[in-house]
């Protein structure tokens, strides 16, 4: 190698740990690319209702703002109240629960594994860590500046490329050779349209979960069932995740009522997930994207250990880009033509 070859390797060593101290940064930056692809959707639909643009734009951001005053209006002081109450009530809701399993012993026999004064142990040992976490996790999750900050950032941001995206594509494209922009170009049309049709099933399932959701709280007489299912279609965003996360909310204010409304929550949330996992998500990503069950948890894993909750919240979208650049430029352009040249020469 000669000094020119070394130089460049060095800027490239250099270039990628710039790039991986700047990851949140890109990460944020890759958010508003998400949603403004996502929000493009709408602006291109009043568009065709012969709406300026600009004007399409406006009402676009205008209704992204309304839905998230709305969630924090509406939903957000409800939270805070029932969980001042569930931390309240949760010594009592463990002495429901005590005397509900002595009610039941009594119609048991006695069984050596019954030992309701290691039980009663248990109990107290894990409140104080229960009151701990449950305190911990809502002064970080409505004290942090920082989430705040980046909401912002993320909100101009999408703003920024929803108005004019034709430079930021441009400059992107002269990244790359002269001999292969033309080609750069046809893949981030075909990105766009990959995270549009997942954006549109994404929403219908989220739609879906929260309808479902909503019914079903509504009859079991669970407090804020409107906000839990809420709660429910958005954490439907993160799969395998979310799902499991939103029941945890609902069970623990249900428990407040009564201890069978706990259960009756859960055995909600998993009918819900079945019919979601075994009708619905075939039905509508068919006709979207497609992506194997174990490469989607994979792909979380890896980007919540690299990147922390954001990569792990965007690592679906993340994922759908990052495999439509595998297989238009691996596969496409280096494999299958590997293949036909090499079948040539023969």
């Amino acid at each position: 190698m000669n000094l020119g070859r070394y130089i460049g390797l060095l800027a490239l060593i250099f270039s990628l740990y710039i790039l991986w101290q700047i990851r949140q940064l890109l990460l944020l930056v890759f958010t508003a690319i998400v949603l403004a692809t996502a929000l493009n959707q709408l602006v291109k639909l009043l568009h065709r209702w012969k709406l300026k643009r600009s004007l399409a734009i406006w009402l676009s951001i205008g209704t992204l703002l309304i839905v998230l005053s709305v969630f924090l209006v509406l939903i957000v002081p409800p939270f805070i109240q029932q969980f001042e109450r569930l931390l309240e009530l949760l010594p009592s809701s463990i002495v429901e629960i005590e005397e509900l399993l002595l009610r039941i012993s009594g119609f048991l026999p006695e069984q050596p594994w019954l030992d309701f004064t290691e039980i009663d142990n248990l109990f107290q040992q894990i409140q104080p860590l229960i009151d701990r976490f449950l305190g911990e996790s809502l002064k970080i999750f409505f004290t942090s500046i920082n989430t705040i900050l980046q909401v912002i950032l993320v909100l101009v941001l999408t703003l920024m490329l929803l108005s004019n995206p034709a430079p930021y594509k441009y400059l992107f494209v002269r990244l790359f050779p002269s001999f292969y922009r033309q080609r750069v170009s046809e893949i981030l049309v075909r990105c766009e349209t990959a995270l549009s049709s997942w954006t549109t099933g994404i929403l219908i399932e989220m739609l879906f979960i929260t309808a479902l959701s909503g019914i079903g709280l509504w009859i079991l007489q669970v407090p804020l069932a409107l906000a839990h299912a809420i709660i429910a279609g958005l954490l439907n965003f993160i799969p395998n995740v979310g799902p499991t996360l939103s029941v945890f909310l609902p069970m623990a204010i249900a428990l407040i009522d009564a201890p069978w409304k706990a259960g009756a929550v859960l055995i909600l949330y998993v009918i819900i997930q079945q019919i979601e996992s075994y009708w619905l998500t075939p039905t509508i990503m068919a006709k979207q994207v497609s992506l194997l069950p174990a490469i989607t948890l994979t792909t979380q894993l890896i980007f919540a250990s690299l990147f922390g909750a954001l990569g792990l919240l965007i690592a679906l979208p993340l994922t759908i880009v990052v495999g439509t650049w595998i297989e238009e430029v691996l596969f496409k352009d280096i494999l299958d033509k590997w293949k036909k040249s090499l079948q040539t020469r023969i």
